[in-house]
């Protein structure tokens, strides 16, 4: 069991009394899984959203799962890394799983989880040409993907933190090396496909969190490990998120930022809003320094593939992108 001496008297049978309830030990068991909003959990479980919220309230005041808002959404997940998530885990360790009503649930929550994956892919379909567009003028993924991972290297990673994490490859890249990793992005379809895929993959050590990645409610110092992937030509001003990347990482920490190196592909203003044609490598280098980081390695991946010669793609017609790779420390 774990040690329970940090949590007062008091603290700890407000705990134990929240988890003394049918509904109650069904959210823990469903929480403990994945991520889940109010509405979802109405679905699992087919009982009111108000009876709900009452049982998610009760639950967040006795520190045993958390609430988090994405947008208009409230999600909740059960509390971790606390004295109060490891008293859970300990609770939950001798309920008996196949229980038919935890197994309901679970069902239930699959089928939740499939719709959710339906919709966020409906999305995707629905701009697939253009994701296919730019794909086409860069190098392979693949091969941006093994350099990423060769130069994080193979240490263990306690948090990684993925600033504009897309659809969650990253966090799915990396998932075998960090004992939690959180994705955060400011698109809200974009968490629904992330979403998507970590409950396909049931990556538990994941999180997602809604939110400017140029200005964090997080703590500083945060993470050992921070990835910019493909987001810096976006932005209006990427010199803040530099000073916002460093402000989050741990001493002895590594950033590694992934973008494109300077081009002349300039209908991707207007396609694709890029704010910027690429980044020179001591361009991003002065960012950094600035921002108290000192560089590591820097990785240039030409696209030697052939150019797409078709004459009614404005884009297609220029030149192919390459990607460069900052690896930062501090």
């Amino acid at each position: 069991m774990s040690d329970l001496t940090t949590i007062s008297k008091a603290a700890l049978l407000s705990a134990l009394k929240a988890t003394g309830d049918d509904t109650r030990l069904r959210l823990l068991v469903l929480l403990n899984i994945s991520e889940h909003n109010v509405k979802d959990l109405t679905h699992i479980l087919n009982q009111s959203q108000p009876r709900l919220s009452r049982h998610l309230k009760l639950l967040t005041e006795a520190n045993l799962i958390e609430r988090f808002q994405e947008g208009s959404w409230v999600y909740y997940r059960l509390a971790r890394n606390n004295i109060y998530g490891d008293l859970v885990q300990d609770i939950l360790k001798t309920a008996d799983l196949s229980d038919k009503q935890f197994k309901e649930d679970q069902a239930q929550a699959e089928k939740v989880k499939a719709q959710r994956a339906k919709e966020a892919q409906t999305y995707f379909q629905t701009h697939a040409k253009d994701w296919d567009r730019i794909r086409s003028l860069y190098i392979k993924e693949e091969i941006v993907e093994a350099e990423m991972k060769n130069l994080i290297g193979a240490k263990p990673i306690d948090l990684l933190l993925d600033l504009g994490t897309g659809t969650g490859r990253i966090l799915e890249l990396f998932s075998e090396q960090f004992k939690k990793g959180i994705g955060v992005d400011i698109n809200h379809e974009m968490l629904r496909h992330a979403r998507a895929r970590l409950d396909r993959l049931n990556l538990q050590s994941c999180e997602l969190r809604h939110g400017d990645i140029n200005k964090l409610d997080f703590k500083d110092a945060l993470a050992d490990t921070i990835i910019i992937h493909q987001i810096m030509h976006f932005l209006e001003d990427p010199k803040q998120l530099c000073q916002e990347a460093a402000r989050l990482l741990a001493p002895g920490g590594k950033l590694l930022i992934v973008d494109f190196a300077p081009h002349t592909q300039e209908q991707l203003r207007y396609d694709f809003a890029h704010q910027r044609l690429g980044f020179e490598e001591n361009q991003l280098w002065g960012w950094l320094k600035n921002a108290g980081l000192k560089a590591l390695n820097f990785k240039l991946l030409p696209n030697t593939s052939t150019k797409n010669k078709n004459p009614d793609d404005k884009i297609n017609n220029t030149d192919t992108l390459s990607v460069s790779l900052w690896l930062a420390g501090k």
